[in-house]
């Protein structure tokens, strides 16, 4: 998806392993599941660092930081 509002825009997803991305970032799993964010979502990621996990940096090699629904992002 386009790069409109943030660093990228796009929809989240869900993997078989369980985690949480969208496009190229991950996202937070705590974060996602305590703001109820669903698969589906539109977001706007705002801001992210170099993944720190080695059980998924090679899939997603950046963690998301902040992340908002679309309709919210400013």
């Amino acid at each position: 998806m386009a790069k409109d509002k943030g660093i990228f825009v796009g929809l989240i997803e869900k993997d078989d392993k369980g985690n949480y991305f969208s496009g190229p970032y991950l996202l937070d799993y705590q974060y996602t599941e305590t703001n109820k964010f669903k698969v589906g979502d539109k977001i706007s990621i705002k801001s992210a660092v170099a993944n720190p996990s080695s059980a998924s940096n090679e899939k997603y090699p950046k963690k998301s930081r902040n992340f908002f629904l679309y309709s919210d992002a400013k």
